[in-house]
């Protein structure tokens, strides 16, 4: 799955977890290379495959109307996530997630976010089930912690919607 092999190749690229609000260019703009958080691994993934989450999300509505931070944001991410992807159910079986899959966390001990979101692996754990590739502030691993915290929100986004989508 390309989503995976992009979010994957991130795991090389050492990043600081930094949180802090920054004006990007627009379209296609990012953070400096060696800085990241959860939701710059998605922002990256995608952009890889061509996909501009900055943009979409930005013309989509959904946030504050920034475009520096708004796909930045997991709760804006969920929204955008629900309206232009599919939504599917939580769940506690690993079976129920595939490869590329975006699973939303609630961290109730969060350091700096109390919101997660990761990209579910191809790879699976010894007892079958499937890792997910994110960063949780040590930078952009690939492990076991599917249900490493309480899951909010489970996504399948495959492509980039059309013009025409906006005005649903």
């Amino acid at each position: 799955m390309e989503l995976v092999a992009a979010a994957r190749a991130q795991r090389a690229v050492p990043v600081i977890y930094d949180p802090a609000y920054r004006k990007l260019e627009y379209p296609m703009g990012d953070v400096p290379w060696y800085i990241g958080v959860c939701t710059d691994v998605i922002v990256r993934a995608y952009r890889q495959l061509g996909i501009d989450l900055q943009q979409l999300v930005h013309e989509s509505r959904l946030g504050s109307g920034d475009r520096n931070i708004d796909h930045r944001r997991v709760v804006v991410l969920k929204k955008f996530l629900a309206r232009y992807g599919t939504r599917l159910p939580v769940s506690n079986k690993p079976e129920d997630y595939e490869p590329g899959d975006l699973v939303s966390y609630h961290l109730p001990h969060g350091t700096f976010s109390k919101t997660h979101i990761a990209i579910v692996s191809d790879a699976k754990s010894m007892a079958g089930v499937p890792l997910v590739i994110h960063n949780r502030g040590y930078g952009v691993r690939e492990e076991d912690w599917l249900f490493g915290s309480e899951i909010t929100g489970h996504f399948r986004y495959q492509r980039a919607p059309q013009i025409k989508d906006w005005k649903k």
